[in-house]
């Protein structure tokens, strides 16, 4: 939660997502780094897409408690670097994972956390983003390059949700997380 002395201001908009776990997630987080400086951003797979909520989070975070033990972990493999041309996003495809992400997704959409979202779900891995248009065909090969290099294994297992919320400095809060599968729990 947000505190005084952090200096963080929250925002009304929220966002499920599973962390993506070492050595995959340092390397996916150092390698944005080096295509966006200054993101602070952890690597995730996004469940629920940002969003306004109209209810309490209190009421979102109840619904999750209730409803997120109703789903088993899951293996979810890192692909290719691809590009959302629409958004200028470059992002790492989702090979397996991608059924039972787009499940999760249907069934959490709903309630206190339901959303008209902008754009059809998509699971994947956000590489860059807020990049000007120009910027994205070298970014995106040195996304490609910089991906070639890493030897780890590129897919991990989806143990737990978290629930987050931005704040006007664009930082990502964790409110709330949960193991798949298992009797839910807040930090």
């Amino acid at each position: 939660m947000f505190s005084r002395d952090d200096g963080l201001e929250p925002v009304n908009c929220f966002a499920l997502v599973t962390y993506v776990p070492e050595p995959l997630g340092a390397f996916l987080d150092q390698m944005r780094r080096e295509l966006v400086p200054n993101c602070a951003t952890r690597a995730h797979v996004t469940i629920l897409p940002p969003r306004p909520l109209l209810a309490p989070a209190s009421a979102a975070i109840e619904e999750l408690t209730a409803r997120v033990a109703e789903f088993p972990g899951f293996r979810i493999e890192a692909r290719a670097i691809e590009v959302f041309q629409n958004t200028s996003v470059i992002y790492i495809g989702i090979g397996a994972g991608h059924a039972a992400l787009l499940r999760i997704h249907a069934a959490l959409n709903a309630g206190p956390l339901e959303f008209q979202e902008p754009f059809a779900y998509h699971p994947h891995i956000t590489v860059a983003q807020d990049l000007d248009c120009g910027q994205v065909p070298g970014l995106s090969e040195e996304a490609a390059r910089r991906w070639a290099e890493f030897k780890g294994a590129r897919s991990f297992r989806a143990e737990s949700l978290a629930f987050v919320q931005n704040t006007v400095q664009n930082r990502w809060v964790d409110l709330a997380h949960w193991s798949l599968g298992a009797a839910p729990g807040k930090r």
